[in-house]
């Protein structure tokens, strides 16, 4: 088991730190979460058009097309605010003018992934006759485009710039003045290349992205058991290892996540059906019904430790009880600990694995619908899995099934943990002790 650990800490380690401060991946990663708000709120409009009550649709019909535009100007032009978002953050690591960087992001995507339509008759009542930039092209569907024209746009900035190929004011110019002057050259360049690119050679590039990245999407955010697996063990494995896992997956998965969720959301929205939706294994699966109290299940270790006979033990889950309830389990991950704890690193990985195939078991057999809706992640899970399941009670009888069996696989494991802690409490009086970090494992 040492040297197993020894392996982890000098090979696995020092890839994963490298990997996880990648400057691209960090960008993906800072401008993709930046739209968290308006995806949390645009949900919340979602679950307003969609109550479960008898009488509430036709109460509510007058109002459906006002209350849809806050959802269609959030989630549905989220790939807009992503372009912004990852453009304005790899910016920031280069120290260019973020606000400069960001529109040249947003131009970018709009010339390469949205192509305006020509409407050639006036339908009453429905759309005016003109040329019009259809909202569709800046939903989720074109998230990976805006992220790859984001990256490309910003990357021709700082070519240019830190060549001097700039316009240049004398210093007593404001530098917001200054700024915008500096980057007509790359705005020039980033039109012409990616104009010529859509529409002088005729490539699409969104589609092109889009349709590599399909099969991997399909695995990790589709409907593959073995995908969600996937997802879950690294995750858990990287955070065993002390390494923020979705700091490491994030540049990767999280924009399946957001695109798989937000594909939910639309056709939701649209047909008011959670059960034909068409992913299943979104963000929001995992937080609800396998992240019971944050990454690895660990609200059933707090719990144990409540009742713990070990005074260390007992301390630090009344101190991580109240952050558990809110999916916030740092606290005992790093307290007890168990990153590169060999006992509880066990569960810890298996928990969730297991609540995994059981969580599937349950959706495939049609007693949850799919997930429809994007809450933040401190909601109490079995609330939160009621609610965005469209308001299915038996989603939060499942996540109380689920913290059991997580439970019961960590009891072990925390009463081996908890001999030995009792054994150094017992010991303190023949020398110091270090309760956090001393604990000696077999």
């Amino acid at each position: 088991m040492n040297s197993f650990m020894s392996v982890l800490e000098s090979k696995v380690l020092p890839v994963a730190n490298k990997i996880g401060s990648q400057r691209h991946l960090l960008a993906i990663r800072h401008g993709v979460l930046a739209t968290l708000p308006l995806t949390i709120i645009g949900s919340f409009f979602v679950i307003l058009l969609n109550f479960p009550i008898d009488g509430y649709d036709e109460w509510i019909a007058p109002y459906r097309a006002a209350l849809d535009v806050p959802f269609r100007f959030t989630v549905g032009a989220m790939a807009l605010y992503a372009a912004f978002g990852v453009g304005s953050a790899l910016a920031g690591h280069y120290k260019l003018d973020q606000l400069s960087a960001g529109f040249l992001s947003v131009l970018a995507f709009l010339i390469t992934c949205v192509v305006p339509t020509q409407v050639m008759e006036t339908v009453p009542g429905v759309i005016e006759a003109g040329r019009w930039l259809p909202i569709s092209s800046l939903s989720a569907a074109s998230l990976f485009g805006a992220i790859v024209t984001s990256l490309i746009s910003v990357e021709i900035f700082h070519f240019l710039i830190k060549r001097d190929i700039k316009i240049k004011l004398p210093e007593s110019v404001p530098p917001m003045v200054s700024n915008s002057f500096a980057a007509l050259i790359p705005t020039l360049v980033v039109v012409l290349l990616f104009w010529g690119i859509r529409y002088g050679l005729g490539f699409d590039i969104n589609s092109i992205i889009t349709t590599l990245v399909s099969p991997l999407k399909n695995l990790l955010v589709g409907n593959s058991l073995l995908g969600g697996l996937l997802t879950v063990f690294l995750i858990v494995f990287f955070w065993s290892l002390g390494i923020h896992g979705p700091a490491i997956l994030g540049p990767i998965i999280r924009p399946m996540w957001d695109s798989a969720i937000l594909e939910n959301m639309d056709t939701f929205a649209r047909t008011g059906n959670a059960a034909n939706l068409p992913n299943l294994f979104t963000e929001q699966f995992i937080q609800w019904f396998v992240w019971i109290g944050g990454a690895g299940s660990t609200l059933s270790l707090v719990v144990l430790f409540l009742f713990s006979k070990s005074k260390y033990l007992k301390e630090l889950g009344k101190l991580s009880f109240v952050p558990g309830i809110f999916n916030i389990n740092e606290p005992v991950i790093f307290g007890a600990p168990i990153v590169m704890n060999p006992i509880l690193m066990v569960p810890f990985i298996v928990a969730p694995l297991v609540n995994v195939v059981i969580s599937y078991t349950f959706f495939q057999l049609g007693l949850i619908p799919m997930i429809m809706a994007k809450l933040p992640f401190t909601v109490f899970s079995p609330i939160a899995a009621v609610i965005s399941t469209d308001w299915t009670i038996m989603a939060g009888v499942l996540v109380i099934l689920n913290f059991f069996i997580s439970l019961m696989i960590y009891f072990p494991f925390f009463k081996m943990f908890e001999k030995q802690h009792l054994r150094d409490e017992n010991k303190i009086e023949d020398g110091p002790v270090e309760k956090k970090a001393g604990i000696k494992y077999a």
